[in-house]
């Protein structure tokens, strides 16, 4: 078919349009990246625009030697790999019996399910709830009152739902139960949206701080995130406190430099995933989401 010369337009409109949007979302990343190299005093000059000015590694020397840095990243290591593979299961073991036809009541509990997406008892009830379950400064604060997102548990049980029913018929004939049907068929059948879970759990755990900072006291418990904010709030307090201008020039030279190195060490894991589960990523979300 002859391409018009409104769709040559529409062309260009299109790519330029997406062209100006790339530039939007990648300027930062490009800049906090430049920053991380470049010299904090030029930074807080404002000489910064896009290119590293004044190269230099020192930003990431000190985070090498700051023990708080790997103790965070060490543990939020733990909290998203735990946290992920928790939210994974329960999250499958909810979905499947929503998406069996069979299964009588699906729709009342879909429906309670859907409520508490708009609906929750608050913060304060939730802290005394985890208190009085003596989870207080321990892992499973982090990683269990927010286990299940009901929004994924509706894009996998649509997706279990895409998979034809006479398939489970056929295996119930050859003597599959349940279990063995989704763990052997209806999982590995399932690869695409389970890998875009794998992403948002895991991107959502890494990036938790929330709950660290309710219910966690205990330092060495701490995640990255939290010990990042410390930097920038110690930053922030550090310019009101009573301290000589060349003192606190230097501090906040050292701070500036660090918090860049920070931001993209406590970054880069998940932008290395991200490339490994991109293919899953549209097809995942299109088929869980639409299909039905």
């Amino acid at each position: 078919m002859k391409e018009t010369t409104q769709d040559r337009a529409f062309g260009i409109f299109v790519g330029l349009t997406l062209t100006v949007i790339t530039i939007i979302v990648m300027y930062p990343l490009v800049y906090v990246l430049s920053a991380s190299f470049s010299n904090p005093a030029a930074i807080l000059r404002g000489e910064l625009w896009l290119w590293p000015v004044e190269p230099t590694f020192e930003a990431y020397q000190s985070v090498m030697n700051n023990s708080d840095i790997w103790l965070g990243y060490r543990n939020t290591i733990i909290y998203t790999v735990l946290g992920t593979l928790f939210n994974l299961v329960l999250s499958v073991l909810v979905a499947y019996p929503l998406s069996r036809r069979d299964f009588h009541g699906r729709h009342v509990l879909t429906l309670f399910l859907v409520i508490t997406m708009f609906f929750n008892g608050g913060m304060i009830p939730t802290y005394l709830l985890i208190r009085d379950l003596d989870m207080l400064n321990t892992i499973w604060a982090v990683i269990i009152p927010g286990a299940v997102s009901v929004y994924n548990v509706i894009v996998i049980r649509t997706f279990f739902q895409s998979i034809p029913e006479e398939m489970r018929e056929s295996a119930q004939l050859d003597g599959c139960n349940n279990i063995q049907y989704l763990t052997k068929i209806l999982l590995p059948l399932s690869k695409p949206v389970l890998a875009v879970m794998v992403l948002f759990y895991g991107v959502s755990q890494w990036n938790a701080f929330f709950d660290a900072l309710i219910y966690l006291t205990d330092r060495g418990l701490y995640p990255l995130q939290l010990f990042l904010r410390e930097m920038l709030i110690q930053d922030q307090m550090s310019e009101m406190i009573g301290i000589s201008d060349a003192t606190l020039e230097r501090h906040m030279m050292r701070v500036e430099g660090i918090k860049y190195a920070v931001v993209i060490v406590a970054s880069l894991p998940m932008l290395i995933l991200y490339p490994f589960l991109q293919r899953f990523f549209v097809k995942g979300v299109m088929i869980g989401s639409i299909k039905g």
